[in-house]
């Protein structure tokens, strides 16, 4: 998996991808395709969704399994 971690002028956090996609998980599991609509909806720039678009394309329970597929991903600037 290649993440575009850099794209944008500043590196993509978990804080950040939480508070694009946290909406996605209000009915239950949520897919890669709902993590991107979500993301997308909120204004979300290139570079979260490039890292979004990196996700393997299963269900993911809550927002806290994102990380295991994201390890790379820093909590904050």
């Amino acid at each position: 998996m290649t993440l575009a971690l850099a794209t944008d002028a500043t590196t993509v956090t978990r804080i950040e991808i939480a508070d694009h996609v946290e909406s996605a998980f209000a009915a239950g599991a949520a897919t890669r395709a709902d993590l991107l609509t979500a993301a997308r909806s909120t204004g979300a720039r290139p570079a979260l969704l490039a890292v979004l678009g990196d996700l393997p394309d299963r269900p993911y329970a809550e927002l806290r399994q994102l990380w295991t597929d994201l390890p790379e991903v820093p909590i904050a600037r």
